[in-house]
Protein backbone atom coordinates (compact mmCIF):
# COMPACT_ATOMS: atom_id res chain seq x y z
CA UNK A 1 0.00 0.00 0.00
CA UNK A 2 1.28 3.14 -1.12
CA UNK A 3 1.27 6.38 0.44
CA UNK A 4 -0.99 8.20 -2.16
CA UNK A 5 -3.67 5.16 -1.35
CA UNK A 6 -3.64 5.90 2.15
CA UNK A 7 -3.93 9.76 1.94
CA UNK A 8 -6.81 8.75 -0.38
CA UNK A 9 -8.67 6.47 2.23
CA UNK A 10 -7.83 9.03 4.59
CA UNK A 11 -10.27 11.51 3.31
CA UNK A 12 -13.01 9.09 2.58
CA UNK A 13 -12.90 7.95 5.93
CA UNK A 14 -12.99 11.37 7.52
CA UNK A 15 -15.86 11.97 5.51
CA UNK A 16 -17.89 9.02 6.37
CA UNK A 17 -16.85 9.77 10.19
CA UNK A 18 -17.50 13.08 9.94
CA UNK A 19 -20.99 11.94 9.02
CA UNK A 20 -21.45 10.48 12.47
CA UNK A 21 -20.37 13.76 14.00
CA UNK A 22 -16.59 12.53 14.77
CA UNK A 23 -13.38 14.62 14.36
CA UNK A 24 -10.88 12.28 12.74
CA UNK A 25 -8.27 14.92 13.06
CA UNK A 26 -8.73 15.50 16.83
CA UNK A 27 -8.97 11.79 17.67
CA UNK A 28 -5.37 10.73 15.64
CA UNK A 29 -3.81 13.94 17.87
CA UNK A 30 -5.19 12.38 20.97
CA UNK A 31 -4.52 9.63 20.24
CA UNK A 32 -0.65 10.36 19.69
CA UNK A 33 -0.63 11.90 22.96
CA UNK A 34 -0.79 8.10 24.18
CA UNK A 35 2.52 6.70 25.40
CA UNK A 36 2.28 3.09 26.23
CA UNK A 37 4.41 1.83 28.54
CA UNK A 38 6.71 -1.19 26.49
CA UNK A 39 7.95 -4.07 29.21
CA UNK A 40 11.71 -4.82 28.72
CA UNK A 41 10.90 -7.94 29.82
CA UNK A 42 9.29 -9.98 26.91
CA UNK A 43 12.73 -9.82 25.01
CA UNK A 44 14.32 -11.60 27.19
CA UNK A 45 11.61 -14.03 29.00
CA UNK A 46 11.66 -12.34 32.26
CA UNK A 47 15.43 -13.37 32.86
CA UNK A 48 16.97 -9.92 33.53
CA UNK A 49 20.77 -9.21 34.04
CA UNK A 50 21.40 -10.07 37.64
CA UNK A 51 21.40 -13.91 37.75
CA UNK A 52 23.48 -15.55 34.57
CA UNK A 53 21.04 -18.60 34.86
CA UNK A 54 18.27 -16.32 34.60
CA UNK A 55 15.64 -18.95 36.41
CA UNK A 56 12.42 -17.58 36.75
CA UNK A 57 10.51 -18.33 40.70
CA UNK A 58 8.35 -17.01 42.89
CA UNK A 59 4.97 -16.76 40.36
CA UNK A 60 6.71 -15.91 36.98
CA UNK A 61 7.11 -18.12 33.83
CA UNK A 62 7.51 -17.98 30.50
CA UNK A 63 6.43 -20.66 28.22
CA UNK A 64 8.02 -21.52 25.08
CA UNK A 65 11.81 -21.84 23.64
CA UNK A 66 11.53 -19.92 20.41
CA UNK A 67 15.40 -18.66 19.63
CA UNK A 68 16.50 -15.22 19.46
CA UNK A 69 15.90 -14.19 23.41
CA UNK A 70 18.24 -11.00 24.69
CA UNK A 71 20.93 -12.07 26.35
CA UNK A 72 22.88 -8.89 27.06
CA UNK A 73 21.65 -5.04 27.70
CA UNK A 74 22.87 -4.39 24.50
CA UNK A 75 20.82 -7.16 22.60
CA UNK A 76 17.65 -6.04 24.69
CA UNK A 77 18.31 -2.66 23.61
CA UNK A 78 18.88 -3.24 20.10
CA UNK A 79 15.68 -5.13 20.18
CA UNK A 80 13.54 -2.92 21.83
CA UNK A 81 15.06 0.27 19.19
CA UNK A 82 13.61 -2.27 16.75
CA UNK A 83 10.19 -2.30 17.94
CA UNK A 84 10.34 1.43 18.43
CA UNK A 85 10.88 1.91 14.92
CA UNK A 86 7.81 -0.47 13.62
CA UNK A 87 5.16 1.65 15.69
CA UNK A 88 3.85 5.00 15.48
CA UNK A 89 4.10 7.23 18.40
CA UNK A 90 6.37 8.28 21.39
CA UNK A 91 6.12 5.43 23.83
CA UNK A 92 7.93 4.33 27.49
CA UNK A 93 9.61 1.78 28.65
CA UNK A 94 8.87 0.02 31.77
CA UNK A 95 12.38 -2.26 33.78
CA UNK A 96 12.19 -3.87 35.94
CA UNK A 97 15.11 -3.98 38.82
CA UNK A 98 17.04 -6.99 37.74
CA UNK A 99 17.85 -5.30 34.40
CA UNK A 100 20.17 -3.59 35.98
CA UNK A 101 23.94 -2.81 34.33
CA UNK A 102 25.58 -4.74 37.11
CA UNK A 103 29.34 -4.87 35.17
CA UNK A 104 29.29 -8.39 35.40
CA UNK A 105 28.91 -8.43 38.67
CA UNK A 106 26.48 -9.65 41.52
CA UNK A 107 24.62 -6.82 43.67
CA UNK A 108 22.08 -7.98 45.98
CA UNK A 109 18.62 -6.07 45.78
CA UNK A 110 19.31 -4.29 49.22
CA UNK A 111 22.17 -2.59 47.25
CA UNK A 112 20.91 -1.32 44.14
CA UNK A 113 21.76 2.04 43.08
CA UNK A 114 20.72 4.43 41.06
CA UNK A 115 24.39 3.98 39.20
CA UNK A 116 23.14 0.50 37.78
CA UNK A 117 20.63 2.16 35.45
CA UNK A 118 22.32 5.28 34.52
CA UNK A 119 23.32 3.60 31.04
CA UNK A 120 19.70 2.90 30.39
CA UNK A 121 19.11 6.38 31.25
CA UNK A 122 21.35 7.47 29.04
CA UNK A 123 20.00 5.33 26.74
CA UNK A 124 16.37 7.14 26.71
CA UNK A 125 17.49 10.02 26.62
CA UNK A 126 19.55 9.51 23.16
CA UNK A 127 16.37 7.78 22.03
CA UNK A 128 13.83 9.99 23.17
CA UNK A 129 11.96 7.71 25.16
CA UNK A 130 11.20 7.64 29.20
CA UNK A 131 11.38 5.28 31.41
CA UNK A 132 9.41 3.44 33.97
CA UNK A 133 10.05 0.98 36.81
CA UNK A 134 8.84 -2.00 39.05
CA UNK A 135 10.24 -3.26 41.88
CA UNK A 136 11.49 -7.60 41.67
CA UNK A 137 10.49 -9.56 44.68
CA UNK A 138 10.19 -12.76 43.17
CA UNK A 139 13.03 -15.27 41.63
CA UNK A 140 14.88 -14.65 44.79
CA UNK A 141 16.64 -17.12 47.71
CA UNK A 142 14.57 -14.62 50.00
CA UNK A 143 10.89 -15.19 48.75
CA UNK A 144 11.48 -19.00 48.77
CA UNK A 145 9.30 -18.78 51.67
CA UNK A 146 6.79 -17.81 49.70
CA UNK A 147 6.67 -14.49 51.56
CA UNK A 148 8.40 -10.90 51.19
CA UNK A 149 7.05 -7.88 52.64
CA UNK A 150 4.44 -9.80 54.47
CA UNK A 151 7.18 -13.04 55.82
CA UNK A 152 6.90 -13.67 59.44
CA UNK A 153 10.62 -13.18 59.61
CA UNK A 154 11.42 -9.89 60.16
CA UNK A 155 14.61 -9.96 58.85
CA UNK A 156 13.23 -11.16 55.47
CA UNK A 157 11.00 -8.01 55.98
CA UNK A 158 14.02 -5.72 56.55
CA UNK A 159 15.61 -7.09 53.14
CA UNK A 160 12.65 -6.74 51.05
CA UNK A 161 11.93 -3.14 52.34
CA UNK A 162 15.22 -2.57 52.06
CA UNK A 163 14.87 -3.36 48.06
CA UNK A 164 11.61 -1.06 47.93
CA UNK A 165 13.06 2.21 48.87
CA UNK A 166 16.33 1.65 46.59
CA UNK A 167 13.97 1.01 44.28
CA UNK A 168 11.98 4.28 45.32
CA UNK A 169 15.02 5.94 44.57
CA UNK A 170 16.30 4.90 41.56
CA UNK A 171 12.61 5.29 40.13
CA UNK A 172 12.75 8.83 41.64
CA UNK A 173 16.66 9.47 39.49
CA UNK A 174 15.43 8.21 36.62
CA UNK A 175 11.87 11.05 36.93
CA UNK A 176 14.69 13.46 37.88
CA UNK A 177 16.84 12.73 34.52
CA UNK A 178 14.10 12.51 32.08
CA UNK A 179 12.12 15.20 33.50
CA UNK A 180 8.99 13.47 33.97
CA UNK A 181 7.63 11.44 36.75
CA UNK A 182 8.54 7.90 36.60
CA UNK A 183 5.75 5.23 37.53
CA UNK A 184 7.01 2.65 40.08
CA UNK A 185 4.86 -0.17 40.18
CA UNK A 186 4.73 -2.29 43.00
CA UNK A 187 3.91 -6.11 42.47
CA UNK A 188 4.64 -9.12 45.75
CA UNK A 189 4.56 -12.69 44.81
CA UNK A 190 3.47 -13.39 48.56
CA UNK A 191 0.62 -15.89 49.47
CA UNK A 192 0.25 -19.49 49.90
CA UNK A 193 -0.25 -22.96 47.97
CA UNK A 194 -2.69 -24.38 50.31
CA UNK A 195 -4.84 -23.03 52.94
CA UNK A 196 -3.50 -20.91 55.78
CA UNK A 197 -5.12 -19.49 58.96
CA UNK A 198 -2.91 -16.48 59.00
CA UNK A 199 -4.34 -14.24 56.11
CA UNK A 200 -5.14 -10.93 58.40
CA UNK A 201 -1.69 -11.59 59.99
CA UNK A 202 0.39 -11.50 56.57
CA UNK A 203 -1.94 -8.67 55.29
CA UNK A 204 -1.35 -6.75 58.74
CA UNK A 205 2.42 -6.87 57.82
CA UNK A 206 2.12 -5.87 54.52
CA UNK A 207 0.69 -2.70 55.29
CA UNK A 208 3.62 -1.71 57.99
CA UNK A 209 5.84 -2.49 55.39
CA UNK A 210 4.42 -0.76 52.85
CA UNK A 211 3.43 2.01 55.43
CA UNK A 212 7.55 2.48 56.78
CA UNK A 213 8.45 2.97 53.36
CA UNK A 214 5.92 4.82 51.01
CA UNK A 215 5.81 7.33 54.18
CA UNK A 216 9.12 8.18 53.49
CA UNK A 217 8.23 11.59 50.78
CA UNK A 218 9.75 11.82 47.42
CA UNK A 219 8.15 14.75 45.03
CA UNK A 220 5.72 13.51 42.73
CA UNK A 221 7.86 15.65 40.32
CA UNK A 222 10.11 12.82 39.79
CA UNK A 223 8.43 9.35 41.23
CA UNK A 224 4.57 8.08 41.10
CA UNK A 225 4.45 4.56 43.12
CA UNK A 226 1.67 2.36 41.86
CA UNK A 227 0.51 -1.08 43.47
CA UNK A 228 -0.55 -4.20 41.75
CA UNK A 229 -3.05 -6.60 43.05
CA UNK A 230 -3.23 -10.17 42.04
CA UNK A 231 -5.63 -12.88 42.20
CA UNK A 232 -3.46 -15.73 42.80
CA UNK A 233 0.02 -17.06 41.02
CA UNK A 234 1.86 -20.01 40.58
CA UNK A 235 3.03 -21.36 44.13
CA UNK A 236 0.21 -18.55 45.89
CA UNK A 237 -3.03 -20.15 44.31
CA UNK A 238 -4.71 -20.82 47.59
CA UNK A 239 -4.01 -17.42 49.02
CA UNK A 240 -2.56 -14.01 47.89
CA UNK A 241 -1.72 -11.44 50.41
CA UNK A 242 -2.11 -8.58 47.84
CA UNK A 243 -5.57 -8.85 46.73
CA UNK A 244 -7.89 -6.52 45.06
CA UNK A 245 -9.67 -5.41 48.26
CA UNK A 246 -6.24 -4.67 50.03
CA UNK A 247 -4.59 -2.46 47.04
CA UNK A 248 -7.98 -0.54 46.87
CA UNK A 249 -8.04 0.01 50.20
CA UNK A 250 -4.73 0.94 50.49
CA UNK A 251 -4.42 3.46 47.23
CA UNK A 252 -7.78 4.83 48.78
CA UNK A 253 -6.62 5.33 52.04
CA UNK A 254 -3.35 6.71 50.81
CA UNK A 255 -4.47 8.90 47.74
CA UNK A 256 -1.90 6.97 45.24
CA UNK A 257 -2.20 4.92 42.34
CA UNK A 258 -3.59 1.78 41.62
CA UNK A 259 -2.23 -0.60 38.78
CA UNK A 260 -4.95 -3.13 37.41
CA UNK A 261 -3.42 -6.03 35.19
CA UNK A 262 -6.07 -7.61 32.86
CA UNK A 263 -5.45 -11.06 34.12
CA UNK A 264 -5.06 -10.95 37.65
CA UNK A 265 -8.48 -11.15 38.28
CA UNK A 266 -11.37 -13.99 38.04
CA UNK A 267 -11.15 -15.67 34.72
CA UNK A 268 -14.77 -14.05 33.93
CA UNK A 269 -13.92 -10.88 35.84
CA UNK A 270 -12.51 -7.66 33.33
CA UNK A 271 -10.96 -4.96 34.37
CA UNK A 272 -12.94 -2.35 32.08
CA UNK A 273 -15.71 -2.64 34.34
CA UNK A 274 -13.50 -1.42 37.16
CA UNK A 275 -12.22 2.02 35.74
CA UNK A 276 -15.14 3.29 36.48
CA UNK A 277 -15.30 3.30 39.77
CA UNK A 278 -11.60 3.29 40.66
CA UNK A 279 -11.27 6.37 38.65
CA UNK A 280 -13.58 8.24 41.83
CA UNK A 281 -11.17 7.17 44.18
CA UNK A 282 -7.62 7.13 43.51
CA UNK A 283 -5.55 9.65 41.41
CA UNK A 284 -4.52 8.12 38.65
CA UNK A 285 -4.63 4.14 37.60
CA UNK A 286 -1.97 2.24 35.72
CA UNK A 287 -2.80 -0.49 33.49
CA UNK A 288 -0.96 -3.75 32.76
CA UNK A 289 -2.67 -4.85 29.37
CA UNK A 290 -2.04 -8.53 28.82
CA UNK A 291 -4.29 -11.68 27.65
CA UNK A 292 -5.43 -14.28 29.84
CA UNK A 293 -6.03 -17.20 28.55
CA UNK A 294 -8.56 -19.22 31.23
CA UNK A 295 -5.88 -17.57 33.77
CA UNK A 296 -2.83 -15.31 34.28
CA UNK A 297 -1.05 -16.48 31.56
CA UNK A 298 0.09 -13.50 29.57
CA UNK A 299 -0.33 -14.06 26.58
CA UNK A 300 -0.07 -11.33 23.63
CA UNK A 301 -2.30 -8.43 23.49
CA UNK A 302 -4.54 -8.60 20.59
CA UNK A 303 -7.31 -6.06 19.39
CA UNK A 304 -10.57 -8.34 21.61
CA UNK A 305 -13.89 -7.47 22.95
CA UNK A 306 -12.20 -6.76 26.65
CA UNK A 307 -8.84 -4.69 25.02
CA UNK A 308 -12.06 -2.46 23.34
CA UNK A 309 -13.86 -2.26 26.54
CA UNK A 310 -10.67 -1.12 28.17
CA UNK A 311 -10.02 1.59 25.83
CA UNK A 312 -13.89 2.42 25.60
CA UNK A 313 -14.00 2.76 29.40
CA UNK A 314 -10.81 5.14 29.52
CA UNK A 315 -12.00 7.58 26.59
CA UNK A 316 -15.50 7.55 28.20
CA UNK A 317 -14.75 8.40 31.44
CA UNK A 318 -12.96 11.93 30.16
CA UNK A 319 -9.75 10.92 32.46
CA UNK A 320 -7.35 9.54 30.03
CA UNK A 321 -4.89 11.83 30.98
CA UNK A 322 -4.79 10.24 34.83
CA UNK A 323 -5.12 6.14 33.07
CA UNK A 324 -1.44 5.30 32.46
CA UNK A 325 -1.08 2.40 29.30
CA UNK A 326 1.56 -0.63 30.00
CA UNK A 327 2.02 -4.00 28.69
CA UNK A 328 2.29 -6.94 30.65
CA UNK A 329 3.08 -10.19 28.94
CA UNK A 330 5.98 -12.72 27.91
CA UNK A 331 5.93 -15.01 25.13
CA UNK A 332 8.77 -17.10 24.75
CA UNK A 333 7.09 -19.48 22.08
CA UNK A 334 6.64 -16.41 19.01
CA UNK A 335 9.54 -14.29 17.51
CA UNK A 336 9.96 -11.97 20.56
CA UNK A 337 10.08 -8.78 18.45
CA UNK A 338 6.66 -9.63 16.37
CA UNK A 339 4.61 -9.90 19.96
CA UNK A 340 6.02 -6.47 21.22
CA UNK A 341 4.87 -5.12 17.80
CA UNK A 342 1.21 -6.92 17.50
CA UNK A 343 0.74 -6.10 21.04
CA UNK A 344 1.40 -2.20 20.99
CA UNK A 345 -0.43 -1.85 17.65
CA UNK A 346 -3.10 -3.85 18.92
CA UNK A 347 -3.70 -1.47 22.26
CA UNK A 348 -3.36 1.89 19.39
CA UNK A 349 -5.85 0.49 17.20
CA UNK A 350 -8.19 0.00 20.58
CA UNK A 351 -7.66 3.45 21.55
CA UNK A 352 -8.04 4.82 18.21
CA UNK A 353 -11.77 3.23 17.49
CA UNK A 354 -12.98 4.73 21.09
CA UNK A 355 -11.43 7.91 20.06
CA UNK A 356 -13.14 7.33 17.19
CA UNK A 357 -16.59 7.21 18.84
CA UNK A 358 -19.30 10.11 19.18
CA UNK A 359 -19.55 9.95 22.82
CA UNK A 360 -21.43 12.54 23.48
CA UNK A 361 -24.32 12.14 20.70
CA UNK A 362 -24.15 8.95 22.22
CA UNK A 363 -24.81 9.77 26.01
CA UNK A 364 -27.38 12.22 24.42
CA UNK A 365 -29.43 9.63 23.42
CA UNK A 366 -29.33 7.96 27.02
CA UNK A 367 -30.50 11.38 28.69
CA UNK A 368 -33.05 11.22 26.17
CA UNK A 369 -33.80 6.99 26.34
CA UNK A 370 -33.44 6.70 22.88
CA UNK A 371 -32.20 2.96 23.16
CA UNK A 372 -32.45 1.87 19.50
CA UNK A 373 -30.46 5.07 18.37
CA UNK A 374 -27.68 4.30 20.92
CA UNK A 375 -27.59 0.38 19.68
CA UNK A 376 -27.41 1.32 16.47
CA UNK A 377 -24.78 4.25 16.13
CA UNK A 378 -22.40 1.84 18.18
CA UNK A 379 -23.12 -1.21 15.38
CA UNK A 380 -22.28 1.21 12.69
CA UNK A 381 -19.24 2.11 14.43
CA UNK A 382 -17.71 -1.32 14.31
CA UNK A 383 -17.98 -1.08 10.69
CA UNK A 384 -16.22 2.11 10.39
CA UNK A 385 -13.01 2.15 8.15
CA UNK A 386 -10.81 2.85 11.66
CA UNK A 387 -7.84 0.80 10.06
CA UNK A 388 -7.36 2.95 7.18
CA UNK A 389 -7.22 6.31 9.50
CA UNK A 390 -4.39 3.65 11.46
CA UNK A 391 -2.62 3.40 8.55
CA UNK A 392 -2.60 6.72 7.75
CA UNK A 393 -1.27 7.58 11.30
CA UNK A 394 1.35 5.04 10.95
CA UNK A 395 2.20 7.45 7.20
CA UNK A 396 2.41 10.51 9.44
CA UNK A 397 4.81 9.02 11.69
CA UNK A 398 7.04 7.01 9.35
CA UNK A 399 6.21 3.93 10.80
CA UNK A 400 5.70 0.39 8.71
CA UNK A 401 2.02 0.88 7.02
CA UNK A 402 -0.48 -2.29 6.94
CA UNK A 403 1.59 -5.57 7.38
CA UNK A 404 4.92 -4.08 6.06
CA UNK A 405 5.81 -4.32 9.70
CA UNK A 406 5.80 -8.23 9.26
CA UNK A 407 8.64 -8.26 6.19
CA UNK A 408 10.52 -5.89 8.54
CA UNK A 409 10.63 -8.49 11.67
CA UNK A 410 11.64 -11.25 9.35
CA UNK A 411 14.71 -9.67 7.93
CA UNK A 412 15.42 -9.07 11.77
CA UNK A 413 14.90 -12.15 12.85
CA UNK A 414 17.49 -13.41 9.73
CA UNK A 415 19.95 -10.99 10.00
CA UNK A 416 20.41 -10.51 14.19
CA UNK A 417 18.38 -12.77 16.19
CA UNK A 418 18.60 -15.89 14.29
CA UNK A 419 22.21 -15.66 15.18
CA UNK A 420 21.68 -15.70 19.16
CA UNK A 421 23.03 -18.74 19.65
Amino acid sequence: MNGDQVKKGYEKAKDQYASLGVDVTQAIERLDKLSISIHCWQADDVSGFENPNGELTGGIQATGNYPGKARTIEELKADLEKVISLIPGKHRISLHATYGDFGGKFVDRDKIEPKHFQSWIDWAKEKGVKLDFNSTFFSHNKANSGYTLSDFDPEIRRFWKEHLRRCREIAAEIGRQQGDPCIHNIWIPDGEKDKTVSRYEHRRLLQESLDEVLTEKISTDYLKDTIECKLFGIGSESYVVGSHEFYMGYAVKNNMLLTLDAGHFHPTETISDKLSSILLFVPEVTLHVSRPERWDSDHVVILNDELMAIAQEIVRSGHMDRVHVGLDYFDASINRIGAYVVGIRSAQKAMLQALLEPTNKLREFEKEDKRFERLAYLEELKAMPWNTLYNYYCLQQDAPVGDAYIKEIQEYEKQITSKRV
